[in-house]
């Protein structure tokens, strides 16, 4: 039995997922002024290596990806290291 069949049952299971794409300082009155489709520019781009988080603990690097207009991550290498 390979691993992934090992755990299969726990497939269903939510786990959350965290990928922390940049941040940003902003004014009371700037976040104030924001409304529905406004836009937060950030410095970050495509390409660009992030840290993906599961469960609050490093497991995986990517890459920022851009693919007809919707925003992705790409795995590119797991944490192995505990």
């Amino acid at each position: 039995m390979t691993p992934l069949q090992e755990i299969g049952h726990l497939a269903d299971v939510p786990i959350d997922i965290e990928v922390q794409l940049d941040q940003r300082w902003m004014r009371l009155s700037e976040i104030l002024s924001l409304e529905e489709g406004s836009i937060i520019e950030m410095s970050r781009s495509a390409g660009e290596n992030i840290d993906i988080f599961i469960g609050k603990r490093l497991s995986a690097f990517g890459e920022i990806v851009i693919i007809e207009n919707i925003m992705g991550v790409r795995i590119t290498d797991f944490n192995t290291e505990h």
